[in-house]
């Protein structure tokens, strides 16, 4: 089968010996099949609000929270739902478009997390 299927691809490296089909890591360093690790954080959860680089408009950025990625998209979506508003998870951090502080804190403290709000 080639490459241009979609199986194929580099199986082993010169540098780094076998390879991992599925994140292309030596096998020793692979991590497909660990669990994602939790990010470490003081266990304080911070929202603020931030207009900077978008334009003047206004997003609730939601930082600090102590999930795994995938745990954290459901957080997301959640936080989103409650909002009722449109955003993004990127990078550990949750985006919700519009000034949603308050209910994202409330969303937070219903769900056991320590929120401050941070900034002005």
């Amino acid at each position: 089968m080639s490459p241009s299927k979609g199986n194929g691809g580099l199986v082993y490296s010169t540098e780094g010996g076998r390879m991992c089909p599925q994140c292309r890591r030596p096998v020793a360093d692979c991590r497909c099949g660990q669990p994602a690790a939790v990010p470490r954080t003081d266990g304080i959860v911070r929202i603020s609000r931030e207009t900077k680089g978008r334009g003047g408009k206004c997003v609730t950025v939601v930082k600090g929270v102590p999930l795994a990625a995938a745990e954290l998209q459901e957080l997301g979506k959640q936080l989103k739902a409650a909002c009722g508003s449109g955003g993004t998870v990127k990078d550990g951090v949750i985006e919700i478009q519009g000034d949603h502080a308050d209910r994202a804190m409330e969303a937070l403290k219903a769900r056991g997390y320590t929120v401050k709000r941070a900034g002005g």
